[in-house]
């Protein structure tokens, strides 16, 4: 079993900055490929961002490339999304989710979620 929470989220204006973070446990984390969803509210649940197992390779949607950036450290089981100059429709209920199917539409664990807010 792996357990993930998430932390990071909260308010900020457009243009600005946040890093999520999403701590997880179990033997086999590291194992996992891990990945970042969002749902923003009467949308559905859309895909955000990737990483392998060894974090030697990334996936963006093309709405975040070259804004957001995930990175993991296996050392302290977490994964990170780095993510720049936010745009008010990147507000939404972001996911961490572990273990991810090859088309990275599904996943086989999930977190909590934390809510990220752009106001414009």
């Amino acid at each position: 079993q792996v357990q993930l929470v998430e932390s990071g989220g909260g308010l900020v204006q457009a243009g600005g900055s946040l890093r999520l973070s999403c701590a997880g446990s179990g033997r086999t984390f590291s194992t996992y490929s891990m990945g970042w969803f969002r749902q923003a509210p009467g949308k559905e649940r859309e895909f955000v961002a990737a990483i392998n197992w060894s974090g030697g390779r990334t996936f963006y949607s093309n709405s975040v490339k070259g804004r957001f950036t995930i990175s993991r450290d296996s050392a302290k089981n977490t994964v990170y999304l780095q993510m720049n100059s936010l745009k008010p429709e990147d507000t939404a209920v972001y996911y961490c989710a572990a273990n991810l199917d090859p088309l990275l539409s599904k996943a086989d664990y999930w977190g909590q979620g934390t809510q990220v807010t752009v106001s414009s």
